[in-house]
């Protein structure tokens, strides 16, 4: 029987390197709040969703396939991770663009 969780190190650094980077912009942003934090779960399920149905896609098209024990589990939480660090850089990117200048206040 082979292991399906034995896969390529690399995973693991794509991983926790969305993982780290949701984290940090969540921290810098400092918005905890409940709404957002419901937003960013019904976001990673419907990303996850979506992920899934491209897979089913691409598998029944022969676009690529999956042979017995080359298929990489990681691969679905690194989906969810890449989707959360992108609904933050989203955010933090609008934040950014609809704050008022400092140099306007300063008037």
């Amino acid at each position: 029987m082979e292991i399906i969780f034995d896969f390529n190190s690399n995973w693991y650094i794509l991983f926790f390197a969305f993982v780290s980077s949701w984290a940090i912009l969540l921290l810098l942003r400092r918005n905890l709040v409940g709404k957002e934090i419901k937003e960013q779960i019904f976001i990673g399920a419907c990303g996850l969703m979506s992920m899934v149905l491209l897979e089913l896609f691409a598998v029944s098209v022969g676009l690529w396939d999956y042979t017995p024990g080359n298929w990489p589990v990681i691969l679905w939480p690194t989906y969810v991770a890449a989707i959360l660090f992108g609904y933050q850089l989203l955010r933090s990117v609008e934040t950014l663009l609809h704050k008022p200048l400092v140099t306007s206040q300063l008037k």
